[in-house]
């Protein structure tokens, strides 16, 4: 199995290559279904948001002061706040919030 492990990174190396280069060989044209420009034009954020949401919850010590701090950082960003704001104020919540939870 040890001596495995180059292959297993050769292989994970070529999947990764093919993934990103594949579209931009198949796809030689501009795409004009408005769904799929829409679709595409979201999946960036929509990626983030699933990779960040759950390490926001369990990042903390309890899952509520990630909440607090989440519902804090969603006030902030509806009102318009800038990323700046929003991300420190959520972290001295959160700070604030563990300290008085434990």
């Amino acid at each position: 199995m040890k001596n495995n492990v180059y292959i297993y990174i050769l292989i994970m190396a070529v999947v990764t290559y093919l993934i990103r280069v594949l579209p931009l060989v198949l796809i030689k044209k501009e795409i004009e279904n408005k769904f799929i420009r829409s679709f595409l034009h979201y999946v960036p954020y929509v990626t983030l948001a699933a990779m960040t949401f759950p390490a926001i919850l369990y990042a903390t010590s309890s899952p509520a002061s990630g909440i607090i701090g989440l519902a804090t950082a969603v006030v902030l960003a509806l009102f318009g706040r800038s990323l700046f704001t929003v991300s420190s104020v959520a972290c001295v919540v959160v700070f604030l919030s563990e300290f008085f939870i434990n």
